[in-house]
């Protein structure tokens, strides 16, 4: 029989070997890192796509036209004791056909025409006039207003002489008289504050997102102050002091699999329990915020029970070990520790709170309310249920504001998450 004779490799095939394979291990790092560079290029850019997109949508809600006329107030119109009461569109539509020597037929067509170029806050703001000083009923004032809303779009560029007739409410002749007062000098473009101090409105031009914005920070309020301390709560009980057992891992599960469903379910679930057996007031924050508050539960749990088991078991050892009760470990050294991780979890679960429609949609703030809320029992919206009116509009210039609505709500919730990172940040230095 003949001994098998073993291949054994020389020193340099050998370190030549190696060589390929690190080579080919380096080569394969240089994929993945690749790889990695390129989702996040990929991510970025649709993240840039997105805010572009509605950055060029909404930019332009942010400013307006207003028109400054001369306003003759005629005693014989005019009501001392209810000055609101009195047409001062009208009256101003009138005035400004004489001053340019237009005459108008038995229907008031031209009129009515013109009038569509006023906003209804030119009445409101006029009638404020006569209410502080009665003495300027018999004389020429100058009123300043917003337009309407389709005269800002033209003015804006969004409705032009090439649009088809039958997509614009503008027609070529209230686009002469526009183009005359631009060149009079009666039209200024200025910053857009009523977007910012209005309520909903069903007047695009008037419509702001304050109450919107103080009914979603309502319902947060709510959601936090509900949420917070129950979520963390149970989760301090579930991982440092219950027994493992069935129960306990069938609480465990169940919590799971609401942190996975819908948020269409908890707002039927908000409408059986809150409105229809609670009676509580619809369409309020305090709803809301309950909602919000149980869909926010399952997300805080989980966040908080890994935040826990992230501390290191020395920390309980040696606090035990010092004498320290079990409550007293908990509280004061495996909590503080644990609290970064317990904010992080907090921060996500009320953006996604903050940024939630379908549950507030079945509640009822798909309303329109357009006032601002006092208390949390006030009916009110929140700012995803308004860009959702809105972007539902049948106006033309809602559609913009839309875009505006989200630009508020991205701004809002960055504040809220900068807020809760500074406070988290805070925590980290401490311990």
């Amino acid at each position: 029989m003949t001994e098998a004779t073993p291949d054994i490799l020389t020193e340099g095939a050998r370190d030549s070997l190696l060589k390929r394979g690190l080579k080919a291990r380096y080569a394969r790092e240089g994929r993945f890192k690749l790889y990695g560079l390129l989702a996040i290029a990929v991510a970025m850019s649709f993240l840039l796509l997105l805010l572009g997109r509605i950055i060029e949508q909404g930019h332009t809600a942010f400013y307006a036209n207003q028109i400054t006329v001369p306003v003759y107030m005629d005693p014989a119109r005019i009501d001392r004791a209810y000055p609101q009461g009195t047409n001062f569109q009208q009256m101003v539509a009138q005035q400004s056909l004489a001053r340019m020597g237009v005459t108008d037929d038995e229907r008031g067509t031209k009129t009515t025409a013109y009038r569509a170029l006023l906003s209804s806050e030119l009445k409101f703001r006029a009638a404020a006039m006569i209410r502080e000083n009665p003495a300027l009923i018999g004389q020429t004032v100058t009123v300043t207003a917003p337009v309407s809303d389709e005269a800002d779009l033209y003015y804006k560029g969004e409705v032009t002489r090439e649009t088809p007739a039958d997509q614009r409410k503008v027609s070529d002749q209230q686009m002469a008289w526009l183009d005359g007062l631009k060149r009079d000098g009666a039209v200024s473009t200025t910053f857009n504050t009523l977007l910012f101090t209005n309520g909903n409105s069903t007047e695009p031009e008037l419509a702001g997102v304050l109450g919107a914005v103080v009914g979603s920070a309502l319902m947060l309020l709510v959601t936090a102050a509900l949420a917070i301390p129950l979520g963390v709560g149970a989760a301090v009980y579930l991982e440092e002091f219950s027994k493992k057992g069935r129960i306990t891992d069938l609480i465990e599960v169940n919590i799971n699999n609401l942190a996975a469903v819908p948020s269409i379910v908890y707002g039927l679930l908000g409408v059986a329990l809150f409105i229809n057996w609670a009676h509580l007031p619809r369409s309020s924050p305090l709803v809301g915020g309950l909602v919000l508050a149980l869909m926010a539960l399952p997300t805080i749990i989980i966040a908080t029970r890994s935040a826990l088991k992230a501390v290191p078991p020395s920390i309980r050892e040696a606090a035990l070990a010092m004498g320290a009760s079990r409550t007293q470990t908990v509280f004061h050294h495996v909590l503080p520790l644990a609290m970064p991780g317990v904010l992080t979890g907090t921060i996500i679960s009320m953006a996604h709170a903050l940024g939630e429609t379908a549950p507030l949609l079945l509640i009822g703030m798909v309303s329109f309310v357009p006032g601002i809320p006092h208390s949390v029992t006030a009916p009110t919206g929140a700012l995803p249920s308004l860009v959702y009116i809105w972007e539902n509009a049948s106006e033309r210039a809602f559609h913009e504001r839309t875009a505006a609505a989200i630009l508020v709500l991205l701004a809002f919730m960055i504040v809220m998450n900068a807020a809760a990172i500074l406070l988290r940040r805070r925590f980290e230095r401490r311990w």
